[in-house]
């Protein structure tokens, strides 16, 4: 996967500087070519405005503008902004959180407490298996359904699927 990271723009968005410079320090590691961060969602729907990113990491909970607004209006921007991968970091993955994640238009999970290994899944997941996006009259993100012949073995799979069509 290290192979054309040189070339990603990628924007962290939390209010937990440790949680920044862990993510930030992975995703460099990884071959990651430009970094961007800011403190909360109004900042990182600034930093949008001013520098494109390829990915966002965005955290659930902070001040000023939480994880779901800032999907909400990154969905809601003209042109190919509104097409950015979003992955949710979260501490809370309960059921509840993560439909009002999905249904503000996320990309995929990320619960904290993290491991490099699952930051760079994400990552690979959002450029390797991007999901077509749906526009509707009450939604704009991505397919929620996902379909592999090897099942989805995330926390969100419905055990009674056998047909692969899995929601998130």
């Amino acid at each position: 996967m290290t192979q054309g990271l040189g070339a990603l723009r990628i924007l962290v968005v939390d209010d937990n500087e440790q949680m920044r410079t862990i993510i930030g320090t992975v995703l460099a590691a990884a071959g990651v070519g430009r970094l961007f961060y800011a403190t909360d969602g109004r900042h990182g729907l600034d930093q949008l405005m001013h520098d494109p990113v390829d990915v966002a990491y965005v955290d659930y909970e902070m001040p000023t503008m939480n994880g779901l607004d800032f999907i909400s209006r990154a969905r809601a921007l003209p042109g190919e902004t509104r097409y950015l991968p979003i992955i949710m970091l979260t501490g809370h993955s309960d059921l509840p959180r993560l439909n009002a994640a999905r249904d503000r238009g996320v990309n995929e999970f990320l619960a904290k407490p993290v491991t490099a290994r699952d930051i760079l899944k994400r990552l690979e997941s959002v450029i390797m298996r991007p999901r077509p996006y749906v526009a509707a009259a009450d939604f704009f993100g991505p397919d929620r359904r996902r379909r592999s012949p090897l099942g989805y073995a995330g926390p969100m799979r419905r055990a009674a699927d056998n047909a692969g069509v899995l929601e998130l």
